[in-house]
């Protein structure tokens, strides 16, 4: 049996993609595909054919605590995927298994093997949910006009050209041409963008302290028990796939995050997750 979820896919994730990319933003397009596809299109079908669980390969794990189930962290931190589940619901966690989350990538090759499973050579997944290991910025030039571009130096000095500032993230070291005649033989990182005025600005120094945030407003949160967590407890934050957690608190009834450092690479468009301990606690798109 199979399901037909292509338009959902194009409309919800897709799609998504690139006008978030227009608009100058940082989408995380796997996020969504988790919301509106698996658990989405996929579970809601599941549910009206009566099935009591539905169970993914996610590492990741789901625990009923006194009150409401949690979502907690796999046992192999490395492959550890609640970054990207931090928009499930109460309802869906009390009908979704994750039978991996309790070993390790390793373990569970092992596991493939015993069994004679075709996936356990397989390699791992990469790139975007479905859409595999693209080249971002030559798929988006797909479907998105741009323009040559001034790049410059944090003291407002021209320093080369881009292809587009909407094409590009925060922190990215490559793609873009620098004709600086100068010495300095060290990358430029991208530090800050403007996709209205179609400029990229560079530093030498990713972790610049002329553009780094100690605090970020979010929109579309979710928390996965259904109310903010306590405001004042210093939680953890992590704002990328397999980032560092840094440790934050919330404010604003919980939609703004401050980090108890400046924090560098903050870019519109991305997904903050919050845990406390191994339970993730949901997040919210930096706004």
């Amino acid at each position: 049996m199979t399901l037909d979820l292509e338009t959902e896919y194009k409309r919800e994730v897709a799609d998504y993609l690139v006008e978030e990319y227009r608009k100058g933003y940082t989408p995380n397009p796997d996020v969504m595909c988790n919301k509106h596809i698996k658990f989405g299109g996929f579970f809601d079908w599941a549910m009206k054919q009566g099935a009591d669980y539905v169970a993914t390969g996610h590492y990741a794990q789901n625990q009923l605590s006194t009150l409401n189930f949690q979502l907690l962290t796999s046992k192999d931190t490395v492959k550890d995927q609640t970054y990207f589940l931090w928009t499930l619901t109460q309802e869906q966690l009390r009908h979704t298994l994750f039978p991996v989350g309790g070993y390790t990538k390793k373990e569970v090759r092992a596991l493939a093997r015993k069994f004679n499973l075709p996936t356990a050579g397989k390699k791992d997944s990469q790139g975007i949910c479905f859409l595999g290991d693209v080249d971002m910025r030559e798929f988006l030039k797909h479907f998105i006009d741009t323009e040559k571009g001034e790049i410059i130096n944090p003291k407002g000095r021209h320093v080369g050209w881009h292809e587009g500032a909407v094409l590009y993230t925060l922190g990215q070291r490559h793609g873009f041409l620098i004709d600086e005649k100068t010495a300095e033989r060290s990358p430029y990182y991208v530090v800050e963008k403007d996709p209205i005025s179609n400029v990229l600005t560079v530093s030498h120094d990713p972790k610049d302290p002329e553009f780094t945030k100690d605090m970020v407003e979010l929109m579309s949160i979710n928390w996965v028990e259904g109310l903010p967590p306590k405001q004042g407890k210093i939680y953890q934050a992590r704002f990328r796939h397999q980032g560092a957690l840094h440790a934050c608190t919330l404010a604003d009834a919980g939609t703004s995050v401050c980090f108890r450092e400046p924090q560098h690479g903050l870019a519109h468009g991305q997904s903050i997750v919050l845990y406390d301990g191994e339970t993730c606690l949901g997040g919210g798109i930096v706004s």
